[in-house]
């Protein structure tokens, strides 16, 4: 009989779990504000010639081009965000990521696709980000990048960033970069609002685990 139950223990707890749900369908009602619009404005900076470089080439070219990033090139970024477009006025931010060269055209004419967090620093949306991620064809006069996400403020974010280039440095690379980004999300997603998620741990509050 001890067998017996020795055996039934794992198979109940085995049948608990398979049971026990692993998701929950929140209702939109269960957030605590209402979606809104918000335009934020700020430049980017890309930092070459200072002492403290704000890019490194992490992957070389595998291909000889007389282009300042060939084809294949890999760059990480970590560059200061302004709230004007001098690099001596107020930081609010910074742009940690990376960028691949995608044209196998040569020349200047670059092409693109950048994957980065926008992190916030200052004023509503301190420790807050944005993840952006699409082409950026750098000799254009504006581009069009999508907004994937956020954290923070900006929690379930979708939108899209203008950013159009202010003063670039053709031969050694520095640039300056003004970015208009246009973002949808939540008013108030502070840790005292009401939160309806679980963390996608729903399944753990089974009681039985509680036995273990």
């Amino acid at each position: 009989m001890a067998k017996i139950q020795t055996l039934l223990v794992p198979l109940i707890l085995f049948s608990s779990l398979v049971a026990a749900s692993y998701y929950e369908t929140i209702p939109p009602s269960s957030l605590s504000s209402q979606e809104k619009l918000t335009h934020l404005r700020f430049y980017f900076h890309e930092l070459i010639t200072n002492d403290k470089p704000s890019l490194l080439i992490i992957d070389p070219p595998k291909v000889m081009s007389n282009s300042p990033l060939p084809f294949g090139s890999m760059v990480v970024i970590e560059d200061p965000l302004t709230i004007g477009p001098g690099l001596d006025t107020k930081k609010i931010g910074k742009a940690q990521g990376f960028y691949l060269s995608a044209t196998q055209r040569e020349g200047i004419a670059l092409e693109i696709v950048m994957g980065m967090t926008l992190h916030f620093l200052e004023g509503e949306f301190n420790g807050s980000t944005l993840s952006v991620l699409g082409r950026n064809q750098i000799m254009n006069e504006v581009r069009e990048l999508p907004i994937i996400g956020g954290t923070g403020a900006f929690r379930f974010a979708r939108g899209y960033v203008l950013a159009r280039s202010v003063k670039v440095d053709y031969l050694n690379g520095d640039a300056t970069v003004e970015y208009n980004a246009y973002v949808y999300h939540y008013s108030s997603t502070s840790s005292s609002s009401p939160q309806p998620f679980n963390h996608g741990l729903h399944f753990m509050t089974d009681p039985i685990l509680a036995k273990i």
